[in-house]
């Protein structure tokens, strides 16, 4: 079984926008492997043309209706002013608007999100707040989720998928203030994928005032883990759950697996 670190390098290069906020620092015997990149230092460069922001952006207004669909993509079309024939800016459909849409959220969690300098709260209790924020994000279409995540466990889109909830977790944790250069990088990530995709998981059935039965979840999954970073099952218990999971919702939207 793959790691999921080797996956996240991997993958990016199989998808057509490969996401990456800045140069990432390799190692060598005097310097440990390392995250040195963000955005204060490394001005990102935008994972979208102007035309596919466009487009893209326009359609998500109509997910809560029509769910993530080609539907969704052709009335954004419109609305940004263009041609029917131009949502062929998107080879895989409905899956490059899924896509953008978990770019675009991960992308805005560090604005959404920001933690005074004096503020006296340990990492862990910052993983939970952004966690629990980029969860929050889903509530206008978090009742068209389960057919979104059928459509990511075809075949052709899990490397992407996977890619994408790796650099999640990895940008939480970065947040969130990490700077581990040790093995417990790996773990630490593979650990809160799997608590992430659960409690995500979780939330498409959640129907309590403010999704607060999410928040509890999502806090049991923490305390199940303990502390952060300790080496679990992690990665083969992750993906075995994901694909497991997404599989049955893709049959059970009537998509061919």
């Amino acid at each position: 079984m793959h790691s999921l670190y080797a996956i996240g390098r991997l993958l990016p290069r199989l998808s057509r926008h490969s996401i990456s906020p800045g140069p990432v620092c390799l190692a060598s015997s005097s310097r440990p492997l390392r995250r040195c990149y963000y955005s204060e230092q490394y001005p990102a460069k935008a994972p979208y043309s102007s035309a596919e922001d466009a487009i893209l952006s326009a359609a998500l207004v109509h997910v809560p209706r029509f769910g993530f669909s080609s539907r969704a993509l052709i009335l954004g079309a419109a609305d940004a002013g263009y041609p029917e024939v131009s949502t062929q800016l998107f080879p895989h459909g409905v899956f490059d608007l899924i896509r953008y849409y978990l770019v675009t959220q991960r992308l805005a969690l560090k604005n959404r999100v920001r933690f005074p300098e004096d503020a006296d709260l340990r990492v862990g209790g910052k993983i939970r707040t952004l966690t629990l924020e980029r969860l929050r994000a889903n509530k206008d279409v978090i009742y068209q989720w389960q057919g979104a995540l059928g459509h990511m466990s075809l075949l052709g889109n899990i490397p992407a998928s996977l890619s994408e909830l790796h650099s999640l977790s990895d940008e939480i944790w970065y947040l969130a203030g990490d700077k581990s250069v040790d093995s417990s990088w790996y773990t630490k990530r593979a650990s809160l994928a799997a608590i992430y995709a659960s409690s995500e998981l979780f939330m498409t059935t959640d129907t309590s005032k403010d999704f607060a039965e999410t928040e509890a979840f999502l806090d049991r999954r923490l305390e199940d883990v303990q502390k952060l970073g300790k080496a679990t099952s992690g990665v083969g218990q992750f993906v075995g759950f994901w694909a497991g999971s997404t599989v049955n919702l893709a049959r059970s939207w009537g998509l061919r697996v």
